[in-house]
């Protein structure tokens, strides 16, 4: 069994990678079948996530999954949300991305600087299955004043984990996999994939 991963993200294909390992289904970046990258054209994670999927199963023919994730700040209210991976620009760097978000939130006190990681992963069995499987994790938690831990991507260096006392890019990745908003939605998916394969 081949599933299309309609991600270019290497961070994001390691992680859905590691969690679905063990259902002796093949996931393949959608690089591996040269498909063209969607215009994320949605106004909400969930439309943005169906856009990549249909994209990724109609230029491969396979069942394809799709991820749309981002990071909400209740001071930005909910920015940059689905534009978090351009919140500094088309092709922003993480490293660009982080900054601005710093950037945004200085002066602001420890305790008005909460946010979310939310995810969404849709799962499409053809391009036109009419209806797409959404599956939804979120992970509470703050944004630090400076970066710290090298592990992980995106906005994980800001990212205070609660109960953890550390930066999501400072947990072990087994920890992360099994806590993070993606780690969430990555296991309701694998609860699906494990009846019907």
């Amino acid at each position: 069994m081949e599933i299309v991963l309609a991600t270019g993200n290497q961070g994001k294909v390691r992680e859905i990678q590691q969690v679905l390992s063990d259902l002796g289904i093949t996931i393949q970046p959608q690089s591996v079948y040269d498909v063209p990258e969607a215009e994320e054209t949605g106004l909400s994670f969930v439309e943005n996530a169906i856009i990549k999927a249909r994209n990724a199963a109609k230029h491969t023919g396979l069942p394809a999954i799709a991820d749309d994730s981002g990071i909400e700040v209740d001071f930005l209210k909910g920015q940059p949300g689905i534009y978090s991976s351009r919140f500094a620009g088309v092709d922003a760097s993480n490293q660009e991305n982080n900054t601005k978000l710093l950037n945004a939130l200085k002066g602001v006190k420890s305790e008005n600087r909460q946010a979310r990681f939310q995810c969404i992963i849709v799962y499409l069995k053809h391009e036109t299955d009419p209806t797409p499987q959404i599956f939804q994790g979120t992970w509470e938690g703050s944004i630090a004043e400076s970066a710290s831990g090298t592990q992980g991507f995106g906005y994980d260096p800001l990212f205070i984990v609660p109960g953890y006392h550390c930066s999501a890019a400072e947990l072990p990745a087994d920890t992360k996999n099994r806590i993070s908003h993606r780690g969430q939605a990555l296991l309701k998916l694998k609860t699906t994939l494990t009846t019907e394969y």
